[in-house]
């Protein structure tokens, strides 16, 4: 076992619009809630609409101190000053790749809730530099109804084609339920458990 740092901020990627399921929005909503009851800081992409908003709300209504990363130019186009302004922290940056480091800088854990290719993008971009030894921080896939499944397969398939050769580095957790998230973090904050898969469900 080798030790890591404990979690004490967790980032938060998901989509900044609802999807066609409601348990994408439930599902957010929960998991905030989780994480302030937790005492873990929620860092996200500073949305306040979408599973964006129902992340930060679900986190503030219990209590949570959030983090906002955004953009100057998305800042009328996912969110509103009024809910902004709601939040503990708002950081606004001038541009994505500014945004994305500083939400790892910020962040002890990652979680991807469903989302569109820019929240793919984001927890890919932390799975490379997990590959490339630039962290060790947890990385969560909320796999809510199984909308991961397809990224699982892939990875999988990527490993067995001999392209990932570091799985111990790259290997997210798949939660199927939002309320089994923040106890799978508080516990991998603890030890890490060896690297015998890409992919680890819980």
């Amino acid at each position: 076992m080798t030790s890591i740092d404990p979690i004490r901020s967790v980032c938060v990627y998901c989509g900044s619009s609802p999807g066609n399921d409601p348990s994408y929005i439930n599902s957010g909503r929960l998991l905030g809630r989780m994480l302030a009851e937790a005492g873990l800081r929620l860092v996200y992409g500073g949305g306040t609409k979408g599973i964006m908003g129902a992340v930060a709300q679900g986190a503030m209504d219990a209590g949570g101190k959030v983090t906002g990363i955004i953009p100057r130019f998305l800042m009328n186009k996912e969110a509103t000053e009024e809910a902004l302004g709601a939040l503990d922290e708002l950081i606004v940056t001038e541009d994505m790749h500014q945004r994305k480091h500083r939400m790892f800088e910020e962040a002890d854990a990652f979680v991807t809730l469903p989302g569109g290719i820019g929240t793919l993008e984001e927890v890919i971009e932390i799975m490379t530099w997990a590959q490339l030894g630039r962290h060790t921080k947890p990385i969560v896939l909320a796999n809510i109804n199984g909308f991961w499944d397809p990224l699982s397969t892939l990875l999988d398939h990527m490993r067995d084609a001999g392209f990932i050769h570091t799985a111990h580095r790259v290997r997210p957790l798949v939660i199927d339920a939002a309320g089994d998230i923040v106890p799978a973090l508080l516990a991998a904050g603890m030890h890490d458990e060896g690297d015998e898969a890409i992919i680890e469900r819980l």
